[in-house]
């Protein structure tokens, strides 16, 4: 490349006005707002000889440092922000904080008559024509011409104004006639083309990322920069991508905000200004946005239950969420043996969520999820979903080692559920009592051992809980058996002896035992009856009594568990005779023709009788003896008899007589019964014997006493009294009484 040749400051002028061209072709006005050209007088024409002065403006109200002044391309000097000029040229500067300003042509013409045209003049301004000649005097009308068109005729008015002129090339010249040496001649001016100036350049779009991730908001700027003497015009922004409006359309801010950019955003960005009042509007260049996506990663699915478990019934949540990926994705749910897909959902999301209502126990299993964004689908781990299910009401069961349960019985309850996920909590209950717990770790049921008493009688029943709600079980009643204790037999009257023809209540009953209880009365080994006690207790059996039913008598009483039979009591019967009273009769009689000879009995029976304290005779005649009062003998004498020796010789008459029985009542509340025993004596054996009767014996008479038991005494020691209270008595005196 060669250069014409030219001074060294010139060569650098040019160098430097090359490299801001190119710096202002690259940029669209530079980064910086251009510098502007102000004239005074404000005419871009005068006459020569006549001198204009530039200044040198930016957009800051102080030039700072030295101006580069530049003519015709070339630059000129550094210098003071004003110079003045007389050659006719293009002109323009810089400042330190613009760019270069458009250049201003200024004409010196020698012409007669010159068309000027006020400066600065910028888009959308009103122009201030002005035709003007050497000799003003001599001009009588001026005519002005747009492109050879007359616009306007003025006679008076020094200029003439031109509305919202526009950057064009249209051309304006004026006309006038004056008269020389008395010829009329018309004079014309040079054209001239008015240097209208951008009221604001194109303006220029900026991203603040020209491949911004997907996902991440970008900034739009419109830029473009209005001249300080027009800084009061309002400007107005529309931004687009491709031929869409962003937004909502024309706003007063140059700056457009995009929250999140997506893959399907690339393309090319362009921006509008518009200034208000005058309506101009400039576009600028477009500029290429390239959104980068980023490839899904580290897929993961999970359930909202922990522990990967849920509720039967219940619905479940899969979430499927990748930790990295931009734009679309695709997410899709999967169960291990299924191969159709569960779900599928595209959304701009890093995550996504799948629910599936009410799951039963098939959908249970290992369940996995896929993402994809373009660029292939990853898969996340497995992970397995387990149902638990609530338990169902538990059943229980008393198992016992025989039908019925028994007092000392081992009895197992078991208390089980049909469904509901381990581990379960079973509870034992008697009525509202907690008898114990138990864990079925695995499922199933649980056992419960008891030993049962006579208190574990009620209902029972038992509760599943594995933590998902408790269930109770119906009440199961359970009866404990007791088996009967030993019964006891009682009669009624409660007499040692009882007369032949009388009403015998025979009572057994057992102290212990379940009802009901059946007893049966035995005499000797004859079943009397039976009868039952169907609420426990005990029972009777009434007997009229026969000379037949002397003897042993005992009761049985069983309740399905044992027999039980009681002591045996015997029962002694009395009874009087035809052939009895007779021999009585013959036996009084001779009793009474010997009663001379029998004085010295008579008197010792006498002497006896009167010790008796209970003496007596009833009105059969026949008396009763106090036992105490046979072994006690009177204090004021030497006892009249001798247990050793015979008290008496019995009469004859009274040998013969036969054994009789005779109740009496010596009037003694302690007194139940007396009995008289008859026998004979033999000559060996004078005295009498209450416990055994030989064929070969003397007759004898034995008296027993039984004393009532008093109402304060202890039943024992009432036992232990009657017990004492029987005692035997010679025959004797009786015989010599009678």
């Amino acid at each position: 490349m060669s250069f014409p040749c030219h001074r060294p400051g010139q060569v650098a002028g040019l160098l430097q006005l090359l490299l801001l061209t190119l710096a202002s072709g690259q940029e669209q006005s530079a980064t910086f707002p251009k510098a502007f050209l102000l004239l005074t007088p404000p005419w871009s024409t005068t006459f020569k000889g006549e001198k204009v002065t530039l200044t040198c403006k930016d957009h800051h109200s102080l030039a700072q440092g030295y101006i580069s002044w530049y003519y015709n391309g070339d630059f000129l000097k550094k210098g003071p922000e004003t110079i003045q000029i007389n050659k006719s040229g293009r002109y323009s500067c810089k400042t330190q904080r613009s760019s270069l300003s458009d250049p201003v042509h200024v004409e010196f013409l020698s012409d007669w008559l010159i068309l000027q045209a006020s400066h600065p003049v910028f888009e959308g301004d009103d122009v201030d024509l002005r035709c003007r000649g050497k000799k003003e005097k001599d001009i009588n009308e001026k005519i002005y011409y747009r492109n050879n068109k007359v616009i306007r005729r003025d006679y008076n008015s020094e200029v003439v104004r031109l509305h919202s002129v526009s950057r064009d090339n249209s051309k304006y010249h004026c006309t006038t006639s004056r008269e020389s040496f008395w010829i009329r001649r018309e004079e014309i001016s040079k054209p001239l083309k008015i240097q209208v100036q951008e009221l604001f350049p194109h303006p220029v779009l900026r991203a603040s990322s020209s491949q911004p991730i997907e996902g991440s908001p970008v900034s739009l700027k419109c830029e473009t920069w209005l001249p300080p003497l027009r800084s009061h015009i309002q400007l107005q922004f529309r931004f687009f991508r491709e031929d869409k409006v962003l937004g909502s359309g024309w706003i007063d801010s140059p700056e457009f905000q995009i929250l999140t950019m997506w893959n399907e955003d690339s393309g090319s960005y362009w921006c509008q200004a518009k200034a208000v009042t005058p309506n101009i509007i400039k576009k600028s260049l477009g500029s290429q946005i390239h959104v980068q996506r980023i490839p899904v990663s580290d897929v993961n699915l999970e359930i909202q239950s922990p522990g990967g478990q849920l509720i039967e019934g219940k619905d479940l949540v899969l979430i499927c969420s990748v930790a990295k990926g931009t734009g679309t994705v695709t997410f899709s749910w999967h169960r291990e043996g299924t191969e159709r897909r569960l779900g599928r959902k595209v959304q701009r999301a890093l995550s996504a969520e799948l629910q599936i209502a009410a799951v039963r126990g098939q959908d249970a299993g290992r369940y996995y999820c896929s993402a994809d964004n373009l660029y292939g689908p990853i898969l996340s781990k497995r992970i397995r979903v387990t149902l638990r299910s609530p338990v169902s009401r538990p059943v229980l069961t008393v198992r016992a080692p025989r039908a019925r349960a028994v007092v000392g019985d081992v009895v197992e309850l078991r208390c089980e559920t049909q469904s509901g996920s381990p581990p379960i909590l079973y509870r034992f209950y008697h009525e509202d009592v907690t008898l114990g717990s138990s864990s079925a770790p695995s499922g199933g049921g649980v056992s419960f051992n008891l030993s049962l008493t006579t208190e574990h009688s009620g209902n029972y029943s038992c509760e599943a809980n594995n933590s998902l709600g408790a269930q109770h079980s119906e009440a199961v009643p359970l009866r404990v058996t007791v088996p009967v204790s030993r019964p006891v037999l009682t009669f009624n009257p409660a007499r040692a002896q009882v007369v032949v023809g009388d009403l015998l209540e025979l009572r057994c009953e057992a102290q212990r035992g379940s009802p009901p209880i059946l007893y049966w009365f035995n005499h000797e080994d004859v079943i009397l009856g039976n009868t039952s006690a169907p609420f426990g207790g005990g029972a009777s059996f009434n007997l009229s009594l026969t000379t037949e039913h002397s003897g042993n008598y005992s009761c049985g009483a069983d309740n399905g568990l044992g027999v039980q039979r009681s002591y045996m009591v015997t029962l002694n019967l009395t009874g009087l005779s035809t052939n009895k009273v007779i021999h009585i009769t013959v036996g009084i009689i001779g009793w009474l023709l010997s009663m001379l000879g029998l004085a010295a009995t008579a008197s010792l029976v006498s002497h006896f009788r009167t010790q008796r304290k209970s003496g007596g005779l009833r009105a059969t005649g026949t008396p009763s003896y106090s036992p105490k009062e046979h072994r006690e003998p009177s204090r004021s004498g030497p006892s009249n008899t001798d247990p050793h020796r015979p008290i008496h010789s019995e009469p004859a008459a009274l040998m013969e007589l036969q054994p009789v029985y005779s109740n009496v009542s010596p009037g003694h509340d302690n007194l139940v019964y007396s009995q008289i025993w008859s026998s004979h004596h033999t000559k060996e054996n004078p005295a009498p014997s209450p416990k055994t009767h030989q064929k070969d014996e003397e007759p004898a008479i034995i008296y027993s006493e039984v004393k009532k038991a008093h109402p304060d005494d202890h039943e024992g020691q009432a036992h232990e009294d009657a017990a004492e209270n029987y005692e035997n008595l010679p025959c004797a005196p009786l015989a010599l009484d009678r």
